[in-house]
């Protein structure tokens, strides 16, 4: 593959998380021999909550999974997340299996069922090979260990080029530490991909919630590499107790969770399939947030838009356009656009008022050359904004999903 975006920023440090052992292995649902499936389990139950996928066709997991966390009572013991197969599009049967997994993975680690989440990638409608499912189960049991997380990070991968993991160690002394996978099919409501956080903090269930969703709107529903949603979408936290420190500042533990969920969230962008430039894009002076929104959205998975990125091409007019047609109220002659640099600091501005500047082109292609850097628009009509990380759209991009089974 030709991705080499932003290497030296791959996220690969961490901290151990008291009470929790991670472990990733290969059971043959990868037929080039990497490893396919990872457990991540606590030695005491867990306060759980989730978000999953808005696409109303939902994968096995997704539907079981709710089931799960939507119970007042939840409490959760371990996950187990598979790549190979997304077990999606596989009706009843597929429900099936995803229930016998759980059933696996609670034997080995002595809890019920109920208290087992499952998360699976891969190809949609391609049945779960539960004698490889079984064996990697078997397998990981053995070799779930506190310093894991590399080892699942990598495990949980499709297209991804690397693994994605973080960690935030917080001033009361509890830790958060996270996993994602995530290159492609990633579209900002409720992202594409997966994700397992898990935290030693005590906290109420309710105000885990709550922090979650307010981490995912800052930070995974603010990531685009193509504009198409998966079926399997899944972000799930977790937390035991374990280090005995009851959350009692609940802004420091929103503050770092919604670090660590950026932190992730940016990586896939900076992994997208095929990708070479990472690009923030802001969209400022709109008349509310959510016509914002709206706009950084349409401008952010438009085609034309992405493959003048992976030019390097300053064509404003595509920005424009995308704009016009998001559906949100825009005035053409108030329009200001702005090439940014990587610290979101204004480097030259494209267009005034609608209309292009004196501005100086062989700069302007110079600066998108490069591989991180970012847009503005302001609409000149209120105080709302938004920002959305993007990517461009390459050839490798075609060649990767134009062969994703072949």
């Amino acid at each position: 593959m030709s991705n080499t975006i932003l290497e030296d920023k791959t996220v690969l440090s961490f901290h151990s998380v008291a009470g929790f052992r991670t472990a990733g292995t290969h059971c043959g649902l990868k037929p080039n021999g990497d490893n396919d499936i990872a457990l991540v389990i606590s030695d005491r139950p867990c306060q759980a909550v989730g978000i999953f996928t808005t696409n109303q066709v939902k994968a096995a997991p997704v539907l079981y999974d709710q089931a799960i966390v939507a119970r007042p009572d939840a409490q959760v013991r371990g996950v187990i997340i598979n790549t190979g197969s997304a077990n999606a599009c596989t009706g009843t049967d597929g429900l099936a299996r995803t229930r016998q997994t759980a059933q696996l993975v609670a034997g080995h680690i002595g809890c019920t069922p109920g208290e087992v989440l499952v998360l699976s990638t891969g190809v949609i409608g391609l049945p779960l090979d539960m004698d490889c499912m079984a064996r990697g189960i078997t397998d990981l049991a053995g070799q779930v260990r506190p310093d894991g997380w590399p080892d699942a990070a990598a495990a949980i991968m499709t297209t991804d080029t690397r693994p994605k993991l973080a960690s935030v160690t917080t001033p009361e002394g509890y830790t958060l530490t996270g996993i994602t996978k995530g290159a492609g099919m990633i579209a900002p409501h409720m992202a594409t991909m997966l994700a397992v956080i898990v935290t030693d903090a005590v906290i109420a269930r309710s105000v885990l919630d709550k922090a979650l969703r307010r981490a995912a709107d800052h930070s995974f529903n603010r990531i685009v590499v193509d504009g198409d949603m998966s079926t399997n979408d899944t972000v799930l936290v977790l937390a035991n107790g374990a280090s005995g420190i009851t959350v009692k500042d609940e802004a420091g533990f929103q503050a770092a969770l919604t670090e660590l969920c950026t932190t992730l969230a940016q990586a896939i962008v900076r992994d997208g399939e095929g990708a070479t430039k990472f690009i923030s894009l802001h969209v400022t002076g709109a008349a509310d947030d959510a016509a914002a929104r709206t706009i950084a959205r349409q401008i952010a998975v438009s085609p034309l838009v992405k493959t003048a990125f992976y030019g390097g091409d300053p064509n404003w007019g595509r920005i424009l356009a995308a704009a016009g047609y998001s559906g949100a109220s825009i005035d053409p002659d108030t329009l200001a656009l702005w090439l940014l640099g990587a610290d979101g600091s204004r480097v030259i501005q494209l267009v005034e008022g609608g209309h292009p500047t004196n501005y100086d082109e062989p700069a302007a292609i110079a600066h998108m050359q490069q591989a991180e850097w970012g847009i503005q628009l302001d609409l000149g009509m209120g105080d709302g904004a938004a920002l959305v990380w993007t990517c461009d759209l390459s050839h490798e991009y075609v060649t990767i999903n134009g062969h994703y089974r072949t």
